[in-house]
């Protein structure tokens, strides 16, 4: 029986965070829109706890500005979880980073959080994006949006 399990694993990523999922190409910032990182979702948050996607190695931390991580699942696949627009400049306030490089996540687990008022009060929107960086072995990458989603629970993408 847990041979089955190895031989499939999970083929989604749930909702990083709870809120209204929208296609990347309608966040306000024309790095993500454009794709030129990656295809992904953006998330309009209506909470604070950025959760695991999917069960994974987190590869990417940043230290300094705490607004963004990756995470390298089983097959290869990396995404990158980036809160907020041009929060980058906000320098770590506001955030705090959950976890740290080589660190193995479970899905559902809180990887990081955020003050969504003091991101508002600083002059940045709080949608926040996940971009698949590297497919590694997946394939077929399907990312669903226009509905609200409630983070752990609600599938953002699927793959093969």
């Amino acid at each position: 029986m847990f041979s089955f399990f190895k031989k499939h694993k999970a083929k989604e990523l749930k909702a990083f965070l709870s809120g209204k999922v929208v296609p990347i190409t309608e966040v306000e910032d024309e790095a993500f829109a454009s794709k030129s990182m990656g295809d992904g979702i953006g998330i309009i948050p209506t909470d604070n706890k950025v959760l695991a996607p999917a069960d994974g190695e987190i590869v990417l931390v940043m230290k300094d500005s705490k607004h963004a991580c990756a995470l390298r699942l089983s097959n290869g696949m990396e995404v990158i979880i980036h809160i907020g627009i041009d929060t980058v400049n906000m320098k770590g306030e506001g955030f705090e980073c959950l976890v740290e490089m080589g660190q193995k996540v479970k899905a559902g687990q809180p990887i990081i959080t955020f003050d969504a008022d003091k991101i508002k009060q600083a002059g940045y929107s709080t949608t926040s994006m996940l971009v698949v960086t590297g497919e590694g072995s997946a394939k077929n990458i399907n990312f669903n949006s226009g509905f609200e989603a409630k983070a752990g629970e609600d599938i953002v993408v699927t793959f093969e």
